[in-house]
C-alpha cells in the first residue's frame, strides 16, 4: 500500500520523546536482576500488564519506578542505543530527545553517570547510521523551581551536549508561571527552550508557557482547540505542536483516535507534528503512531507528507539542513507517484 510505503521510507525527525519512556519491559528486568533492585511484578509480562493507565498521573507512578533500574552508566548507554536503533527502523534521522535529570539526581545517580553514557550510543549512532541527535534537559514540574534551577546548575559541565530546556511531568496543579526564572536563566544561557502544556492543563498554561517562559515549541498542546484566539496565535506564529496521538490515548485525553484532533488542527493551518512520547509505555514507537492515523482517522498522503515536513520545519535543526531534507521529501514523494 503506498500510504505505508511512505510513512516506513520518508526521512523523519522525532521532537517528543522521553528517553526514559523508552524501558522496554525485557531491560527493566534485566537491570533490575543485574542490580538487585525489586520490582512489584513477577515476570516481563506481569510488566507489560501494568501499562494501563487512568490518566497522566497513574502512568507517572510506574514510570518513575521503572526508571529506578537505571543505576551506571552503560545503564544509559543501553537505553540511548535501543531507542536509536528503533530510530533507524522508523528512517529517523534527526531525533531530539528528552531526559529527567532530576528522575535520577533525585536518587543519587549523578549527570557524571547518565550524560557520558547517553552521548557514548549517540556518538555510535551518528558514526554508523547518521542519525543526529539534540538533547533536551526537562525539569520535572512536580518538583520545585529551587530544584530546577539546581538542576541547570549542576549541568553545566555538559552544556555543549544539551541543546534546550524542557518542563514535563505532573500538568495539573503544576502551571508554567511556577518556572520563570529557571527559563530565563537557561534562555540567557542560549538554550532554546519548550515546555508541555494543554495536554491535560487547559489552555492556559499555553499561554503561560508563550509569554512567560518564552518557548520556542508547544509540547502537546491538543487543548489549544478550546481558545480560538490561541489557536489564530499558534497559527499565525507558525509555533511547532509536538503532538503525541497514541499517548493521548493511552492517558485518556481523548477516548480513542477516532476522537482525536490531530489532523484538525493540520487543516487549520498549524505546525503539528507526530511523536511516541513514551513509546514503551504507550504501545508504539514514531511510524505506529502515523499508522494509526492512517488507520482510525483517514489520513492521506497529503496530510502525511505535511506532518513529516511540519517534523523539520518545528526542529532546531539550522535552516540549510532543514532545507536539504525537505526537498529529499519532495524528490521522494515525486518518485513514488
Amino acid at each position: 500500500m503506498r500510504l505505508i510505503h511512505l510513512i516506513e521510507q520518508l526521512p523523519k525527525t522525532e521532537l517528543h520523546l522521553h528517553i526514559e519512556g523508552t524501558l522496554e519491559p525485557e531491560l527493566m528486568w534485566a537491570l533490575a536482576e543485574k542490580h538487585g533492585v525489586p520490582l512489584p511484578y513477577d515476570s516481563v509480562e506481569a510488566i507489560k500488564a501494568a501499562y494501563q493507565f487512568e490518566d497522566l498521573q497513574s502512568f507517572l507512578d510506574l514510570y518513575y519506578q521503572g526508571a529506578d533500574v537505571l543505576r551506571d552508566e552503560e545503564d544509559f548507554y543501553l537505553l540511548m542505543r535501543s531507542y536509536l536503533q528503533h530510530c533507524q527502523a522508523d528512517n529517523i534521522v534527526h531525533t531530539e530527545i528528552m531526559f529527567d535529570p532530576q528522575t535520577h539526581t533525585e536518587r543519587g545517580v549523578g549527570f557524571d553517570v547518565f550524560m557520558p553514557g547517553f552521548q557514548r550510543a549517540i556518538d555510535e549512532a551518528k558514526a554508523e547510521c547518521g542519525i543526529s541527535v539534540y538533547l533536551i534537559m526537562s525539569f520535572l514540574r512536580h518538583l520545585s523551581e529551587a530544584s530546577a534551577i539546581e538542576t541547570l546548575n549542576q549541568a553545566r559541565r555538559y552544556y555543549p551536549l544539551i541543546k534546550a530546556v524542557g518542563l514535563d511531568s505532573s500538568e495539573q496543579g503544576n502551571p508554567p508561571e511556577k518556572f520563570v526564572k529557571v527559563f530565563t536563566a537557561a534562555r540567557a544561557l542560549g538554550f532554546k527552550s519548550v515546555a508541555h502544556a494543554g495536554e491535560e492543563g487547559p489552555p492556559e498554561y499555553i499561554w503561560q508557557a508563550l509569554d512567560l517562559l518564552k518557548i520556542d515549541r508547544v509540547d502537546h498542546g491538543v487543548r489549544a482547540e478550546e481558545d480560538a484566539a490561541l489557536l489564530k496565535r499558534l497559527r499565525d506564529s507558525g509555533m511547532a505542536l509536538t503532538v503525541c496521538p497514541q499517548s493521548n490515548i493511552k492517558l485518556c485525553v481523548f477516548d480513542n483516535m477516532a476522537q482525536h484532533n490531530i489532523l484538525d488542527l493540520l487543516e487549520q493551518g498549524l505546525c503539528v507534528t507526530v511523536n511516541s512520547d513514551d513509546p514503551s509505555y504507550f504501545g508504539g514507537y514514531l511510524n505506529d503512531n502515523y499508522k494509526a492515523l492512517m488507520t482510525h482517522l483517514a489520513m492521506n498522503e497529503t496530510a502525511l507528507v505535511q506532518l513529516v515536513k511540519n517534523s523539520f520545519i518545528g526542529s532546531f535543526l539550522p535552516a540549510e539542513e532543514k532545507n536539504k531534507w525537505l526537498r529529499c521529501i519532495d524528490n521522494l514523494v515525486a518518485k513514488a507517484a
